[in-house]
């Protein structure tokens, strides 16, 4: 399912004393499993202290959640992706990458790839992060729980740019993130069932889709040069040993 959408996210200042609003959307059906796509055009100019997201979602306590977030930066910096995946509520599997392109001159496409395997964050048709599915050893994976897509903008000045210490400049606002060309090639779920079956055309395609080498280079090349924290490597903040999924790439 694809949606022709070009929407615009405000974020502005109405008061003095800095309340702020944020705005978003979110899709009208959940999914369980599918190939997403949108294509951003982020914030330009001085945009540090805010955060656009593109993410999937479940509800409740022990909720599952798929990450793209883009944290802004002051002008001629460069603009920092921050990913992550939850699972049964527990997340801090983050992964961040500078860009190697300009994501506020034009739109770029993002495209999350989630099947029972693995789930592959893209930019255009470059992965950049893979996380495989670790239940035999223990971790949980999402794919009970369908999920909703949304996209939002908002303040998050408190830990957004160089952990805080640079806020919003809200004499610069209000700051706009355009989206369009939303594109769901992803199982509906709805009344309990999903609308995939093992006669649907997609269950040979990105439903048992995994990378191939070219793809695994391409990762590899990403990961070199433009990652700038992964969790798999972070010792200290780990004291007890690196959780476990982290003795495979993820």
């Amino acid at each position: 399912m694809a949606s022709m959408l070009h929407l615009f996210l405000l974020l502005s200042c109405f008061m003095v004393a800095a309340t702020a609003s944020g705005s978003g959307f979110q899709s009208k059906n959940e999914y369980l499993f599918g190939k997403i796509d949108m294509q951003i055009k982020l914030v330009a100019g001085n945009s540090a202290g805010t955060v656009a997201a593109y993410y999937l979602s479940s509800k409740g306590s022990t909720w599952d959640e798929i990450d793209f977030e883009f944290l802004g930066n002051l002008s001629c910096d460069p603009y920092i992706l921050h990913t992550n995946v939850f699972s049964q509520g527990k997340g801090n599997r983050e992964q961040q990458f500078y860009l190697w392109f300009d994501p506020t001159a034009d739109f770029h496409t993002y495209s999350i790839l989630w099947n029972p395997k693995r789930i592959v964050f893209f930019l255009f048709v470059t992965p950049i992060r893979e996380f495989k599915n670790s239940e035999s050893i223990g971790i949980p994976f999402p794919k009970n729980q369908p999920m909703r897509i949304y996209s939002s903008l908002w303040n998050a000045d408190d830990w957004a740019t160089r952990g805080g210490l640079v806020k919003t400049d809200w004499t610069q606002a209000p700051f706009t993130a355009s989206y369009r060309n939303f594109k769901a090639d992803a199982c509906v779920w709805s009344n309990g069932k999903s609308s995939c079956t093992s006669n649907s055309p997609s269950s040979s395609s990105w439903l048992s889709q995994e990378l191939d080498t070219a793809g695994q280079e391409r990762l590899k090349w990403v990961q070199k040069n433009y990652m700038i924290y992964n969790y798999c490597s972070a010792t200290k903040r780990f004291p007890q040993g690196l959780p476990a999924e982290c003795s495979s790439t993820s």
